[in-house]
């Protein structure tokens, strides 16, 4: 029969007795134990259980594996799965509890917070630090100190006394006396018979400690029912005025549950609503069709050079309300679309002297891509990105207001909780919309929040609101495009029921193990799904159109979205009264002036309209833009500093004696000409005002033609997520390290032959003179033999290592290298010392 292994002594010893896969694993759950690579198992054990990677690995436990956790915490060490059992299902049993409970046992010991086999438990140090009772930190399971810790300062005739009156014979020592003690407490038929003698006040007072918090104040002279319950053991003394109670009679009082509530199995996501899946798709298309409008409007709207970027960086809150008033959108969503476009590298500060924000020369290469490859970049930045606008407005650590595009936006978990979020809702059927209150409950045992304030919860919500601005979802639902952007599998037919209302849920299946949850894809496979999401969302878009309908009341209706040059062209010709399905167009002396200052003439005006109207142009249009370019220019300004020149001196006089023309300071220089004071913009604004249509001219007297000057950025890069943490390794990575600290393991744990002198302690240099390492290197040339040396590099850092010396010469040593698994040279003088190794 072959001997069973020993039980492992540490946790760096169980990780020893685990293979390669495991070793993967664990880095890749917990990567910042790979930052940098350990030298050996023991190095890698140490760098778990140091207190910041333990509270990292233990706010990404599920709820039922972080209880227990929180159960190990509380049960004696080395605890058997048996004792786990009975604290996490209670003295009744749970079935449920009992299926889950191997599954979280795993994944403790996947992360290295739990070692030890099924029969010896053992919680890592500083996690039952974390998670065990004690007054500073009371337990997240309510319970208290054992009698054992809770009697640790009392004196041997107070334990003697509470050990008489409890009915058990007294001892010689203390210590006896608490094992009796801990004895009476845990055994339910004595239990309940002492607890049979109390008065319903003393029981009273237990029942609302019993789930914590367990401490208690009482005066210098208890009432008689505190009384009863201190002469019995069932309060302790803690400090003077506070009492507290042992953690044997909570669980006792408790039925042997280490939780008022143990959780085993995920929430279920529940559909509040399902609606056929063409309506989703149709919905979803429509508002990805809005988002690309809205986010070319915001960058048009600020071509000419957007808003000034604020001292400490940001929008002004000021411009953002006017934003929101360009976009006709609530603040929060305009903040939205703001770091939307900044995300999709849109959008940028222009760096000058006087900075200001505008679009970048991205913006123009996203313009000529097809709208459902600009859409699917827009989707792409969001889902990836860290910066949060639902922040904007809120204060920072330093009590600071957050505005939008400034610093202090970035929340690492936006993007692993916007994935895990519309993962949940890809797990539903077809066309089912989720209650968003369900979707928080599932995020929230997935990852229980460890502060009052629920950043998860808050950034869930965002996300389901966000995703539907984007159409990404539609009514709630999730799209065929927005699946395809996660990677995921189309919906099954399953889901394709009727739909129901808002309050109809649609039936649901328990699970008694939650489901594995997806990685995030990669750069490479988001881009594909990207693609993928794109050809999907490409066929439900609305084709643009290259015509309008001219009505007699002057204006334009645009029955859906137009062919870019056409709608340039009417943005400059007309005002946009309303917009909705169809986008309405109205035409004034302003906006047609507009077009006669940007270098049209009238009959270029008429000629455009009649090739784009599906309707004869009306005669009020005609006689609109006839009569504004007969008046158009009949006015000059240039600069004198500026100066207006007209055939017509009548005209001028009429100018002259107008009220509103004072604070322009005009003056007559000739009978055709007036002087200015105000420079040559603000007289043409000034007599544009008085309801005049004057013309700007050059030096040379020739009509300067307006056009609208693009103002772009430098080449900008869009901001880079900022990660949650070190970076998950990658394969190859994973596959060195592993086999570097599997290499620096076997030198460290090499087993080496006694010699005279005491031997190295653990994780000690070898320590030899030159001579006589330069005399075992050359003995171990001759025999084959490998060694253990130390060796210093030229930083310094000191390591161990097994080789098989091959040459020695000129004061180096050339040999194999187990460690690093390859041929070396090394100077001896960086030889600490040499040992050899044990012929086994």
């Amino acid at each position: 029969m072959s001997t069973p292994a020993p039980s492992p002594r540490s946790l760096a010893e169980a990780l020893r007795a685990r293979d390669d896969d495991f070793l993967a694993a664990l880095l890749r759950a917990r990567p910042d134990l790979i930052t940098p690579v350990p030298t050996d198992l023991t190095q890698l054990a140490t760098r778990a259980g140091t207190r910041a990677s333990v509270v990292r690995a233990l706010e990404r436990l599920d709820r039922f594996a972080l209880q227990s956790a929180e159960a190990l915490a509380v049960a004696g060490e080395p605890a058997s799965s048996g004792e786990l059992l009975g604290l996490m299902a209670g003295d009744a049993g749970d079935p449920a509890v009992a299926a889950a409970l191997p599954r979280a046992l795993r994944t403790l010991r996947a992360q290295a917070l739990v070692w030890g086999e099924d029969d010896r438990l053992r919680l890592v140090r500083t996690a039952r630090e974390l998670l065990a009772p004690s007054p500073q930190h009371p337990s997240p399971t309510g319970l208290g100190p054992t009698v054992q810790e809770a009697t640790a300062g009392m004196s041997p005739g107070r334990i003697q006394t509470i050990v008489g009156a409890a009915g058990l014979a007294s001892t010689h020592d203390s210590v006896s006396a608490v094992t009796a003690l801990t004895g009476l407490f845990t055994d339910r038929a004595r239990m309940a018979a002492l607890l049979g003698t109390l008065p319903e006040e003393s029981l009273e007072v237990l029942r609302r400690l019993v789930w914590g918090p367990p401490y208690g104040q009482v005066t210098a002279d208890p009432a008689p029912r505190l009384r009863a319950l201190l002469d019995l053991g069932l309060l302790l003394p803690t400090t003077p005025g506070t009492v507290v109670l042992p953690r044997e009679v909570a669980l006792h009082l408790r039925g042997g549950l280490a939780h008022r509530t143990t959780e085993p199995v995920p929430p279920v996501v529940e559909a509040a609503a399902t609606h056929a899946a063409t309506v989703v798709d149709a919905t979803a298309a429509g508002q990805a069709y809005t988002a690309l409008a809205t986010v070319e409007e915001l960058l048009k709207d600020w071509d000419e050079g957007g808003p000034a970027v604020l001292r400490a960086g940001g929008l002004s809150v000021r411009d953002l309300k006017r934003t929101a008033v360009a976009l006709d959108v609530p603040e929060p969503v305009a903040a939205f679309w703001v770091e939307l476009a900044y995300a999709a590298g849109l959008l940028a500060s222009d760096g000058e002297a006087d900075e200001r924000y505008a679009a970048t020369p991205a913006y123009d290469e996203w313009l000529e891509r097809p709208a459902a490859e600009r859409w699917a970049g827009l989707a792409e930045a969001w889902l990836t990105a860290t910066r949060t606008s639902g922040v904007v407005g809120g204060r920072d650590a330093k009590d600071r207001s957050l505005s939008a595009l400034g610093p202090g936006l970035d929340r690492s978990a936006a993007p692993e909780v916007r994935h895990r979020v519309l993962t949940l809702l890809a797990g539903l059927p077809e066309g089912a919309a989720p209650s968003p209150g369900s979707v928080r409950a599932r995020l929230a045992w997935e990852r229980p929040p460890r502060r009052e304030d629920d950043l998860r919860a808050r950034l869930a919500g965002w996300t389901l609101t966000e995703a539907e601005l984007l159409g990404v979802t539609g009514r709630g639902a999730l799209s065929a495009q927005g699946r395809a952007l996660l990677g995921a599998a189309p919906a099954k037919a399953a889901g394709r029921a009727e739909p129901r209302g808002p309050g109809d849920k649609l039936p649901v299946h328990h699970h008694h193990h939650a489901p594995p949850v997806p990685e995030p894809l990669s750069a490479a496979g988001q881009a594909v799904a990207s693609a993928a999401a794109a050809r999907l969302l490409a066929p439900l878009l609305p084709e643009p159109l290259d015509h309008v309908l001219l009505q007699a009341d002057l204006t334009a209706v645009a029955p859906g979205p137009l062919q870019r040059p056409l709608a340039q062209t009417l943005d400059v010709l007309a005002d946009v009264e309303s917009k909705g399905g169809a986008t309405v167009y109205r035409f004034t002396p302003a906006s047609v002036r507009r077009a006669l200052d940007a270098g049209r003439s009238a009959s270029d005006l008429q000629a455009f309209l009649a090739a784009h109207s599906r309707t004869p142009v009306p005669q009020p249009l005609a006689y609109l833009i006839d009569d504004v370019a007969r008046r158009h220019g009949h006015l000059r300004v240039g600069a004198a500093s500026a100066y207006v020149r007209c055939d017509d001196d009548a005209l001028l006089n009429e100018i002259l004696a107008d009220k509103r023309a004072e604070s322009l300071g005009l003056r007559r220089l000739a009978p055709t000409v007036l002087a200015a004071q105000a420079d040559p913009a603000s007289l043409l604004d000034g007599l544009r005002a008085m309801g005049f249509a004057p013309a700007a001219e050059s030096a040379e007297g020739d009509v300067l033609i307006a056009r609208a000057h693009a103002h772009r950025t430098p080449p900008r890069t869009a901001p880079e997520p900022v990660p949650d943490g070190p970076p998950v390794p990658d394969a190859t990575l994973l596959s060195a390290a592993i086999r570097a600290i599997r290499a620096g393991d076997l030198a460290s744990t090499a087993p080496r032959k006694q010699s005279g002198e005491a031997p190295p302690a653990g994780g000690d240099l070898p320590r030899t003179s030159s001579a006589e390492t330069l005399a075992t290197m050359q003995a171990a040339v001759l025999t084959g033999e490998a060694l253990w040396i130390g060796y210093v590099n030229a930083d310094g850092a000191a390591s161990q290592r097994v080789i098989a010396p091959i040459r020695v010469e000129g004061g180096f040593v050339t040999a194999y290298d187990h460690t690093a698994d390859e041929v070396r040279t090394y100077p001896l003088h960086r030889v600490t010392g040499v040992a050899e190794l044990a012929e086994d």
